[in-house]
């Protein structure tokens, strides 16, 4: 990826400079300008957002929360253990309070603990990935800061949408990827049996003794 960016900023610089030179310098010079302000000015709102996440970690809401998600990991995530539900609801909780920092190292954890060594991804790692890419947002820290930055005269008008928004999003990636691992398992379950429904180790015995029936009666009619 840090290539590509490479590739396009010397691509961009070049052909800024074949068409117009005079604005390369200048252009460059106040694109750096704008880059030291944007950081500057979310380097001032995260940290206000991080202290108020703080609070919210050492007054133990984030405890309370990840408790709270825990029998709903349990419901979507079956058939883990309890320190993989742990992990699972800590990173939930982490996406939802805004603490991307908490949440991808939990991710990372519960990603591991439900590998089961078969080199494929599993259901549950793949709605693991979805619900925290749609993650609900109860705290937007990252939109909210991004509004401020640009001037926005009430940045935290967005919680309050993108709330709905994330809530609906998670709720379609999750009954996607439970139709999709249905419509796996159904197929599983075909190709597993014959042609007639019956299992494969059936279906042989089945030609076995339709084979010696064959075999009697050729023997039948040569006596």
């Amino acid at each position: 990826m840090n290539v590509v960016f490479l590739l396009l900023s010397v691509s961009g610089l070049v052909a800024l400079t074949v068409i117009n030179p005079e604005s390369v310098f200048p252009t460059m010079i106040g694109g750096a300008t704008n880059a030291i302000s944007l950081c500057l000015k979310l380097l001032a709102i995260y940290s206000v957002w991080l202290s108020v996440l703080k609070m919210l970690e050492k007054s133990g809401l984030d405890a309370k929360l990840t408790k709270l998600i825990k029998p709903v990991a349990k419901k979507l995530f079956k058939g883990e253990s309890d320190e993989t539900y742990k992990y699972i609801s800590i990173n939930l909780a982490s996406n939802m309070l805004g603490m991307g920092g908490a949440a991808t190292p939990a991710g990372i954890k519960a990603m591991e603990l439900m590998d089961d060594g078969s080199g494929t991804v599993t259901h549950n790692m793949n709605l693991l990935l979805v619900i925290s890419a749609t993650s609900i947002q109860l705290i937007p820290a990252t939109v909210i800061a991004l509004r401020s930055s640009g001037g926005s005269v009430s940045p935290t008008d967005i919680m309050a949408p993108t709330l709905l928004s994330t809530t609906i999003t998670t709720a379609v990636g999750i009954i996607a990827c439970k139709i999709i691992a249905h419509t796996k398992n159904k197929t599983k379950l075909k190709i597993s049996s014959g042609k007639e429904g019956l299992p494969i180790k059936t279906q042989n015995e089945k030609r076995k003794f339709k084979y010696a029936v064959f075999t009697l009666k050729q023997r039948k009619r040569k006596t």
